[in-house]
This record gives C-alpha cells, sequence and structure tokens, in this order.
C-alpha cells in the first residue's frame, strides 16, 4: 500500500510510542489520584504540558487537554470571549458546525477563489457586535495557508480576539509564530505522528474562556474529566519532533509533491485542475473531470490511499464546501481528490501513485 492520505491521519511515531509504553503498562495511574501510583501519572501530564509549552513558547496554564481536535475547536468556537463569532466559510466541519451553537450568534466570511480569506472581505463580514474570529492556519483540504498575521491584526484592531485552527498546520507551520498573533489554537495528536483521541487548545493568559464539558475540576476546572495520560505523553513527544523537523518535513514534502503534480501535468492532461493557492508543500488537491468517486475505488484497488477531503465527511455523499465556498460547481466539487504526503513517503512512491492516477482517470 503507498499510503497518501496523511492529511487524515499519519503514523504512530516510534519516539511517541516508546513514551507511552511504560504509561500503558506500568504508570497507570489516574492523575487526579492523591496516592503514589495516581501521583506518578500526574507528573507524566506535568513534564508532557511543560514540554509543549516550551515548543509553543506559551506558559504551561496555557496549555489545555482535549479529547482532540474537534473538541478544541468546539470549546474555542462556542466558549472563548462573548460577542457573535465570525468563521471562514471553508473550516473544518468542527467549526462550521460548532458556530451556530454560539450564544452570541455566528457569520460566516467568504474566500477568494484561491481559497485565501481576505483582509476585506474578513473586515466586510465583521461587524461591532464581533466578538471572535475563527479562520484555519492551513486547510485540511486544500493546504491554502492563510495570513494569520494580517487577519489576527484586522480582528484585534475591531476588538475580537482571534482563534486559529491549526490543526493541519503542525507539521509545517511555525506555531510559535502563529501563536505570537492569536489569542487561541487548537492541535491534535495523530496529525503529527501522536495518538488519535488527544489534542489541545491554547488559550492566552488573559483571554476570557468558559468551560465546555463539565463533569470536574480537571485542567483548572476548565475542562471536566480524566485525562488521557498515555495520549499526552505521545502527543508532547510527536510535537515537538515535529516541529523541530518542520523545515526538514517542508523540504521534503515539497520534492515528492513536485514530482508527483509534475508527472500528472504532463500525462493528465486538461482531465486534472490542481486547486488552492499559497499551500502547505504536503498537500496536493485536484479536481478530476468526470468525477473522483470511481478514481478513489480504482487507486484503493491498485494499492494507493488517498481521498476525496476530509476524512470526517468521507462517508456522506455531499460536494466539498470548501470547493463550494471557492466558487466551483456541485459537479466540480463534487470531483475532487486529495493526495497527501508524509516524511515516510518516498519518490519511487509518489512516482508509482501518479502513474496508476493517470492510468485510473475516466
Amino acid at each position: 500500500m503507498i499510503y497518501l492520505d496523511h492529511a487524515a491521519t499519519t503514523p504512530l511515531r516510534k519516539e511517541a510510542l516508546q513514551r507511552m509504553l511504560p504509561v500503558l503498562k506500568e504508570d497507570f495511574g489516574n492523575p487526579d489520584s492523591l496516592h503514589g501510583v495516581g501521583r506518578r501519572a500526574a507528573k507524566y501530564v506535568t513534564d508532557a504540558r511543560d514540554e509543549i509549552a516550551g515548543v509553543l513558547g506559551v506558559l504551561p496554564s496555557e496549555v489545555f487537554f482535549t479529547a482532540g481536535g474537534t473538541e478544541a475547536d468546539n470549546w474555542a468556537v462556542r466558549m472563548l470571549g462573548r460577542g457573535r463569532v465570525v468563521v471562514s466559510a471553508i473550516e473544518h466541519a468542527a467549526v462550521l458546525s460548532a458556530a451556530p451553537l454560539r450564544e452570541g450568534g455566528h457569520a460566516v466570511c467568504p474566500v477568494s477563489e484561491d481559497g485565501i480569506v481576505t483582509e476585506t472581505q474578513l473586515g466586510h463580514t465583521m461587524s461591532e457586535d464581533t466578538g471572535l474570529v475563527c479562520v484555519m492556519a492551513v486547510n485540511n483540504e486544500t493546504g491554502c495557508v492563510q495570513d494569520i498575521e494580517a487577519l489576527s491584526a484586522l480582528a484585534h484592531a475591531k476588538g475580537a480576539l482571534f482563534f486559529s485552527d491549526c490543526v493541519q498546520a503542525a507539521c509545517t507551520q511555525p506555531l510559535f509564530e502563529i501563536l505570537k498573533r492569536a489569542d487561541a489554537i487548537s492541535l491534535s495528536a495523530h496529525k503529527v505522528g501522536g495518538p488519535k483521541g488527544v489534542g489541545a487548545l491554547i488559550v492566552k493568559k488573559g483571554t476570557p474562556i468558559r468551560p465546555l464539558i463539565a463533569g470536574g475540576e480537571q485542567e483548572r476546572g476548565l475542562r471536566g474529566g480524566t485525562l488521557n495520560v498515555a495520549g499526552i505523553v505521545g502527543f508532547a513527544e510527536a510535537l515537538r519532533i515535529a516541529q523541530a523537523e518542520r523545515e526538514d518535513f517542508c523540504r521534503h514534502t515539497r520534492r515528492i509533491r513536485d514530482l508527483f503534480e509534475g508527472y500528472l501535468a504532463q500525462n493528465a492532461g486538461d482531465r486534472v485542475c490542481f486547486d488552492g493557492k499559497h499551500r502547505a508543500p504536503n498537500i496536493s488537491h485536484l479536481t478530476v473531470r468526470g468525477g473522483s468517486g470511481v478514481l478513489l475505488n480504482v487507486l484503493d484497488l491498485k494499492g494507493v490511499a488517498a481521498s476525496g477531503g476530509a476524512a470526517c465527511s468521507a462517508h456522506a455523499a455531499l460536494p466539498s464546501h470548501v470547493m463550494l465556498a471557492m466558487g466551483r460547481t456541485e459537479a466540480e466539487a463534487a470531483g475532487v481528490v486529495r493526495v497527501s504526503f508524509g516524511r515516510e513517503t518516498t519518490e519511487e512512491e509518489a512516482l508509482r501513485a501518479a502513474e496508476i492516477f493517470v492510468s485510473a482517470l475516466p
């Protein structure tokens, strides 16, 4: 199998697994228990929180662990600050679905045909009662990278908080730079080589936030529920390595992606269109003339794992909301393929996948 769906999830790094094993085997205690077993578990959590804070350039008290990126997105969109929330039209479903649940109401900011949120569009969408702006750093379908510096400055100038979903950004973008501008960001472990079922919401000191999940006094009384200690430990190790290796990862995946797209450009003709602008180097998003459903099945049968967009929407027979927001027709939005590369992807795999892709085109 040639795995080209790293934007959906990544293999668990061996370094993360090694860090997790003692917690899974011996140090299995509840970190809220007061006895020695519990204290050892709590020490793992404290050390992981300190490590993540160090990587991101924030205070440990600004790191809140969650069950994943979806929970972190929901928490931010619904409970950060007060007033109306403005979300971009290309946000992850976790943000778009949470926005109507916010007490202050919501509005959706359109994007350009290249998948970019512009300052002009955001300014027109904001109003006097806007209390929060949400723009993801890297789109999970197209890989488009947004200008977080400019957009956050505009939000702050108008008196609003700024939140950025950084789940898809953690392998390619300098998160500490984003956190200089954003009031809060969300992260997910399994997008960076960590385990599934754990993530984080980073909330800068002084930013008002209310609890989303009640049930205990964990996470300074703001997020109830027993912490996933092993997952948190693996998350910290994977995030540390991902940010340390970020530049090498970008160079590698850009070379791989260029080989893949170069082959398609030479051999697929006008049957394939490359989508998006200012893209992260690890994602190639394609619109296929004639639709992608049969193509994806053929790729799978021939040993290439790719997707038709976000994995969380894979079972919904609906056109991509990201493509529709970029002005594509429903037919075009239903004919997309996302190919995403990882640190393990080789040049030979990329070229072989491109050959299979072209041979399978309708």
